[in-house]
């Protein structure tokens, strides 16, 4: 008559009829107030007011048996339990589930006013991890469902391993299980949960990806070399998982491909690349290692280096190889491998090491460096002078005698005129210029002329204008 909503009289009253045990009653009560979800895959438990009868039932389990029991169960209980079962799943947990009247009063309002979330959570809260994950597969549910429902509560309660077993026995190949996973993979990654990331992908025999995640474990808050060597354990794994792989690879080949997997797949030929990028990283570890413990390291305080990252970074490790060893000649050999096996631009490389031994005044070591580029015997033409000449930016920080060596050591007379030029040593870009053919040395020497005139160098400028 006045117009209120009576829905909350109606949940009172089953409320009360469940209290005092009137279970057929309360259904009725509750049906005129209660509404099944519009969709069952939100990630909620559904209704303030269902929660609040599945609290209320799962608080009053009341240890009746339909078995051999059956004479203490009152008329109304065991007509509500004969209800109930036809409308529970086909697959019932053999434990209290099957067997309470009030568990199975918690199902009937699960499945006519509760989400996807909110049965499987019962079904979890009640060890029946199966019908859970049967629930899930057969009402196609979202992974955000089985994350939050299933596979949170499992890592949670340490019952990792018992979901991972029931995953491989319902399906052994767990591709029914590969939507689920690969989210579960990226939720671990985005909460930076890398250990039990690493377990689930063995788990999914996902071999790729838990090399990647290897990767991660061997650079990730590295601060040296030193600490690197602790963790080559890392780069074994990477190995074998790669290893592994490259065998399951060959297996599979001879048989019919399988249409879609959820593992994730990379050609044999860079799997290999990739074993040969750890072996790599293995023997600078090695010797960067060593280096810092025998105190022969010069750089400090820069970013750490590895062939995992990109090609600057794998420049940085040939760079860091050459220099932190006794000599250039020591790392010399290592640092080459990586530049031709991720073919980078040597010359760069070089130059860039030349321009540290400039600022650490190893001048001799520059002409190490020049000799071991001689010798590696896939050096351009131009490459030596090149180095020499990158590294005169700093000539006014080389000694003269060093200077002069090191020019001395050009393979070009045109790139020796260019670095005395470059240095301000004009009388010598003149000397190196008249020895040249007869047309070419005009040139040159009109080009010093010129250069010696701007500058004020009159003792030049008068050799050059009396020889021209």
């Amino acid at each position: 008559k006045s117009g209120l909503d009576p829905g909350g009289a109606w949940h009172a009253w089953g409320m009360a009829c469940l209290k005092a045990g009137n279970l057929i009653s309360a259904r009725e009560k509750f049906n005129r107030c209660l509404k099944p979800p519009i969709d069952l895959n939100q990630l909620n438990h559904g209704s303030r007011l269902v929660q609040d009868v599945i609290q209320y039932l799962e608080s009053t389990v009341k240890p009746i048996l339909i078995a051999d029991d059956d004479y203490f169960a009152t008329l109304r209980e065991l007509e509500a339990t004969l209800r109930t079962r036809s409308l529970s799943l086909e697959m019932m947990c053999e434990g209290k589930i099957q067997h309470n009247s009030y568990y199975q009063e918690c199902l009937f309002y699960l499945h006519s006013y509760g989400t996807n979330l909110a049965i499987i959570s019962f079904y979890m809260r009640h060890d029946c991890m199966r019908e859970a994950l049967l629930h899930l597969l057969n009402k196609e549910s979202p992974s955000e469902v089985f994350i939050e429902g299933v596979f949170i509560p499992s890592y949670e309660s340490g019952k990792l391993h018992l979901l991972e077993n029931l995953l491989e026995t319902i399906d052994p190949g767990l591709e029914s299980w590969g939507v689920y996973l690969i989210a579960t993979c990226k939720y671990l990654q985005k909460k930076n949960y890398y250990h039990i990331l690493y377990e689930l992908q063995q788990f999914m025999k996902d071999h790729i990806r838990a090399a990647m995640t290897c990767i991660r474990f061997f650079t990730h808050g590295t601060k040296s070399y030193s600490e690197l060597g602790g963790k080559q354990t890392w780069l074994l794994k990477i190995k074998d998982h790669l290893k592994v792989y490259l065998q399951e690879v060959s297996r599979s080949s001879g048989r019919k491909k399988m249409a879609c997997t959820f593992r994730k797949k990379m050609s044999a030929t860079d799997v290999s690349r990739h074993i040969n990028t750890v072996d790599l990283q293995m023997e600078v570890t090695k010797f960067l290692h060593r280096c810092e413990s025998s105190g022969t390291s010069q750089m400090t305080g820069s970013s750490l280096p590895t062939l995992f990252g990109n090609n600057n970074m794998k420049m940085d490790v040939a760079c860091k190889v050459m220099l932190e060893g006794k000599n250039v000649e020591e790392g010399f050999g290592i640092a080459f491998r990586v530049l031709q096996d991720f073919q980078l631009e040597a010359t760069d490389v070089y130059s860039k090491v030349a321009k540290q031994l400039v600022k650490q005044h190893k001048y001799n070591e520059i002409r190490q460096l020049l000799k071991c580029v001689s010798e590696s015997g896939v050096a351009a033409k131009n490459d030596r002078d090149n180095i020499i000449l990158n590294c005169l930016n700093e000539f006014k920080n080389i000694p003269a005698e060093d200077l002069d060596n090191l020019i001395q050591d050009m393979d070009s007379d045109e790139n020796k005129i260019q670095a005395y030029v470059m240095c301000s040593k004009l009388r010598s870009a003149y000397l190196v210029s008249v020895r040249q053919e007869k047309s070419r040395a005009v040139q040159l020497v009109q080009h010093v002329w010129q250069l010696a005139e701007s500058s004020g160098d009159d003792v030049v400028s008068a050799i050059c204008a009396q020889w021209l």
